[in-house]
């Protein structure tokens, strides 16, 4: 056999970079599927040093996740078989979860040994997994509660400074007057962190809702307005002059060239508003209100329930990155031709 013919044979069975990938992938799916056996094993079979309840709901928990990891292994094997070089969205993300499973599970299986097994953390400083769990079925009413509060106070607030950012980003952006009286107030202003204002805030206002929603919006509209402003005017004069050329007026300019142009620039803003007006959020329940995840975890610190901190602290991580997902969805979708270069 001459050394053309060899080369050709071992190319054509040599598996391809994507088939290898998912491969070591589907067999992470399958590791994960026995390490979470593992950790249902050790929630089961290890007798824990102190009663703590939905132990049941941990074990029915773990070995869920078992299942759909080796669904997730099924899956990836499935595409290999397939020799597909190039595999859908939803293929892709089956891939990508098995080594995160896998991580998770010796994540969990660790953390319920060192509490609740050997309970080398202190107490109550550090609860198990069970622990946590139980806030969700025993404090679930107060919990959803203060989600609700604290979306509705966010979407309000956001909304407003949002609106307002964009307004006064596209106006000194458009206009030389507005810029000359409105960019020293935006410099001035805007740098400030918002909470420096908490004490007027909740002076002048007659509620700490709107008191709130007042920081917040404030919060948000400064990156808003920056990146709104940038936008506008970075728009190439060109593109103006062949509108001009068509007959289009002012007001066709701002709503149909400059707006859209600056698009890109207006989404990050609305992206680094949404993390400013998060955080001006927590503090603002802090701080205030009766109501909210913030004061859900002054709460849960001042009775020393450590296990209901860190369920806000993760209800709050997920409402969080939720609503920025939702965002890069709608930028995804408006700016189809920037699909991809802004990653979340």
């Amino acid at each position: 056999m001459s050394s053309h013919t060899q080369a050709l044979d071992l190319a054509v069975h040599e598996p391809l970079p994507a088939q290898k990938s998912a491969g070591a992938r589907g067999l992470a799916g399958a590791l994960a599927a026995l390490a979470w056996l593992g950790a249902a094993a050790v929630t089961r079979l290890w007798p824990s040093l102190d009663d703590w309840p939905h132990t049941d709901a941990l074990l029915a928990l773990e070995l869920f996740i078992a299942a759909a990891s080796l669904l997730i292994a099924w899956r990836t094997r499935r595409t290999t078989e397939a020799a597909s070089a190039v595999a859908g969205a939803a293929q892709r993300g089956w891939r990508a979860a098995g080594p995160w499973l896998l991580a998770l599970a010796l994540g969990v299986s660790v953390w319920e040994i060192v509490t609740a097994k050997l309970e080398w953390l202190p107490r109550p400083f550090f609860a198990p997994p069970e622990a946590l769990i139980a806030v969700f079925f025993d404090d679930y009413p107060r919990l959803a509660s203060s989600v609700a509060h604290s979306f509705g106070l966010l979407a309000f607030g956001y909304a407003i400074g949002a609106a307002t950012g964009f307004v006064v980003g596209v106006s000194i952006g458009w206009s030389r007057t507005v810029g000359y009286w409105l960019h020293p107030v935006l410099r001035l202003i805007g740098p400030l962190p918002a909470t420096a204002w908490l004490p007027l805030a909740f002076f002048f206002f007659p509620s700490s809702f709107s008191a709130s929603v007042f920081l917040i919006a404030l919060a948000s509209a400064f990156p808003v307005a920056v990146l709104t402003w940038s936008g506008v005017a970075a728009v190439s004069p060109a593109f103006y002059d062949v509108a001009r050329t068509l007959g289009a007026r002012a007001g066709f300019l701002i709503l149909r060239v400059a707006i859209p142009a600056a698009l890109p620039s207006v989404f990050v803003g609305l992206f680094m508003g949404l993390g400013a007006s998060f955080s001006v959020l927590i503090v603002a329940e802090m701080m205030g209100v009766k109501a909210g995840l913030g004061w859900y975890l002054q709460w849960a610190q001042g009775w020393a329930a450590y296990s209901n901190m860190y369920a806000g602290l993760l209800v709050m991580a997920l409402m969080c990155s939720g609503l920025i997902t939702l965002l890069f969805r709608v930028r995804d979708r408006l700016l189809g031709w920037q699909k991809g270069l802004l990653k979340w």
